[in-house]
């Protein structure tokens, strides 16, 4: 057959499949029409294009010519990508978990013609093997019960009709304090691997919003449990497999307990809420590990991850040549012939061995020993990695998915800038400018934000986390420049959320907006996913607006989202780090207003004396002295003192009195994070 349907797609993982004798329908009304007018069940994959066995199914199944004809045959095929449309992917992973079954990717499930899910799995082979049934089996097995047996088909549809309407009910609560917030991180701390750090055995995920809600446990209560769990898991995770030592940036996660073997794809998103947990805990610890890494990760966006335009791209695939992690892998002669003499102390560095430590090939890592050797010797690392870098570039490379996403994008936006205020790096906060300038100028239509753009178009209403991650993106460029613009912009984005995502009747926020497509079920949620939860990053927003305002809205609006998502603690919190670490900001807010000429030294002195320390809670308005603040806000009026820049610390509505010496501010901070 010519090219299928999905020839006219932008996503570069519908394009990957418009050459299969598959005959593929992107997701929308007419492919569920079509279905109702055959009379036929739809067959929905999902997958995204840096996934190692979406390739692999697709190789094996969607590329046989008779696997093919039998899907044409029995199904109305339909191929989504879950980056481009991830409420669609929402639904159906959490029906394929309401069968028993654990989710992923390539997602594969058996729809009815109007939609509604009977039955599902993820990777099929093209014949039994994997303790799995063969692909043409399983599509003979299913169409057949869809024809014999309607009655099982529609006892599964209402069972799993009945789960999916739990995803868009949030269980309401109560008041969340911080001794709750202990309880919690007391027991998050019992699942962390006390040998190699993460939560729980293989495979290891980064889980960075709970390293963060461990990291501030510690900085709350002082216990070193809470200290050498974050600080374990980094150093393992920095210094092993997991992290690439030659371009830099963090696979998606580890298939082994020992973060050595990663599954090599790099996601935006993975990357954004590492340089966040990484910039927090330097900001404790000083650790020169940390900061390196920040400064790698951030130069390899900026390197390797920027699009057309200016916005961040999404993903590096995990495969090359058709075989995963082919690009990123080592053998000993290789390492021999490029680097001589240095090869013998760089392999004993990096676990360089003649027998290969995965698959009879070499990752590199440092998991054994994470501490750094002198400034010589990791200078002259340095140098082997430069060389072996240089010959890396030279093989072919893993593929680039260049869309850009509103969602993972505020969430890079707000990291890169953070790490710019905090490092006093320029450069990095242009790089998040940039990003910024391009979502809000490109991707915002009539005052709505679209949620993929590639190719020149834009794509779908945006998500409640692309809402949410632009407005905290845009609230951490308002500290980082002190741009009142960049406030305005996030307003914008909290407006658009109340006017077409709001649940007005059960409190927070739905996943997709009121005029979006009409799918099964409307998500709603506080729970957090490979993302932080749109519900639970607004929570951070409401407070920093509350602070940055004195508008008591702000602070009203924090109240209500959590009385409508505090109920789900009792039922899982796991997920839910994002919410309660939010909660925290709310309750522990330390606003740090300086006043004077931008470019005056003592100025800038009082600016890293309030961006330095270790406080997740703070937050800084450098304000001009022709400016003002808000008339509601607690340091309205206060300016600079005897000529001098000056410094207010504000908590709640109520500001201390002004410092002028840096120190002082120090000293201040620390005592309102509980530090003697």
């Amino acid at each position: 057959m010519a090219r299928n349907r999905l020839a006219d797609e932008t996503s570069p993982y519908l394009l990957q499949h418009a050459d299969n004798p598959v005959d593929w329908r992107p997701w929308g009304p007419a492919a569920l029409a079509q279905a109702e007018a055959a009379g036929k069940p739809i067959l929905l994959s999902v997958g995204y294009a840096a996934c190692h066995w979406c390739h692999v199914m697709a190789h094996e199944c969607f590329e046989d010519a008779a696997i093919a004809g039998l899907m044409n045959e029995l199904f109305v095929n339909i191929k989504v990508d879950r980056e481009e449309r991830p409420d669609i992917d929402t639904i159906y992973q959490t029906a394929l978990a309401a069968l028993g079954q654990q989710g992923g990717w390539p997602l594969t499930m058996f729809l009815t013609p109007e939609g509604k899910p009977f039955w599902g799995g993820t990777y099929f082979p093209p014949e039994a093997r994997y303790n799995r049934p063969g692909f043409p089996e399983v599509l003979r097995a299913v169409r057949a019960t869809y024809d014999r047996e309607p009655e099982k088909v529609a006892k599964n549809v209402d069972a799993l009709t009945d789960a999916l309407a739990k995803i868009s009910a949030n269980r309401a609560g109560g008041d969340v304090g911080l001794d709750t917030l202990d309880q919690v991180a007391e027991r998050l701390a019992r699942e962390i691997d006390p040998f190699w750090g993460g939560v729980g055995q293989a495979p290891k995920f980064p889980h960075s919003a709970i390293l963060q809600l461990l990291w501030r446990a510690y900085l709350r209560t002082g216990q070193a449990p809470y200290l050498t769990a974050v600080t374990k898991t980094l150093d393992q995770m920095c210094q092993g497999g997991i992290y690439d030592h030659l371009g830099g940036g963090f696979a998606r996660y580890s298939t082994d307990a020992e973060w050595l073997a990663p599954h090599f794809e790099k996601m935006l998103y993975d990357n954004a809420q590492m340089i966040d947990v990484l910039v927090e805990v330097w900001q404790g610890t000083g650790s020169t590990l940390y900061a390196t890494r920040i400064a790698e990760t951030i130069d390899w966006i900026a390197r390797e991850m920027v699009a057309e335009g200016g916005g961040f791209a999404a993903t590096l695939d995990a495969d090359s040549e058709g075989e995963e992690g082919r690009y990123y892998v080592w053998s000993a002669p290789e390492i021999g012939h490029l680097l001589g003499d240095r090869a013998e102390v760089f392999g004993r560095v990096y676990d360089v061995g003649i027998g290969g430590n995965w698959e009879g090939k070499t990752i590199l890592n440092r998991r054994h020993d994470t501490a750094l050797l002198s400034d010589a010797e990791e200078a002259a690392l340095a140098a082997d990695r430069a060389v072996l870098k240089t010959a890396r570039d030279r093989r072919v490379r893993p593929g680039w998915d260049d869309k850009v996403l509103s969602d993972w994008n505020g969430l890079a936006i707000a990291a890169i800038a953070q790490a710019g205020l905090v490092f006093d790096r320029p450069d990095w906060v242009a790089l998040a400018e940039r990003a910024f300038a391009f979502v809000t100028d490109t991707m915002v239509v009539d005052g709505r934000l679209a949620h993929a753009w590639r190719a020149g178009k834009g794509r779908h209403r945006a998500t409640l986390d692309g809402l949410a991650n632009m407005a905290r993106a845009a609230l951490a460029l308002h500290e980082a420049t002190g741009d009142p613009l960049y406030l305005d912009q996030a307003l914008a984005r909290v407006e658009e959320a109340d006017a077409h995502y709001a649940d007005d009747s059960g409190g927070g926020y739905f996943f997709t907006a009121d005029d979006a497509e009409a799918l099964i079920v409307r998500t709603k949620t506080a729970s957090d996913n490979p993302v932080p939860a749109g519900n639970g990053t607004l929570m951070g927003v409401f407070a920093r607006l509350f602070a940055l305002t004195g508008e008591a809205k702000w602070l009203d609006r924090a109240d209500r989202l959590i009385a409508a998502f505090s109920g789900e603690l009792g039922r899982n919190f796991f997920p839910l780090a994002t919410f309660l670490n939010n909660i925290e900001l709310l309750r522990r807010t330390a606003h740090v207003v300086v006043v004077g000429p931008r470019d005056d030294p003592a100025t800038r002195a009082l600016v890293r004396a309030a961006v330095e320390p270790a406080a997740p809670h703070r937050l800084l308005t450098r304000l001009d002295p022709d400016r003002s603040l808000p008339r509601t806000h607690p340091a309205a009026g206060k300016g600079m003192r005897d000529g001098r820049p000056a410094a207010y610390l504000c908590v709640g509505m109520t500001c201390q009195a002004p410092v002028t010496d840096p120190e002082t501010l120090r000293r201040h901070l620390d005592q309102h994070a509980g530090r003697p």
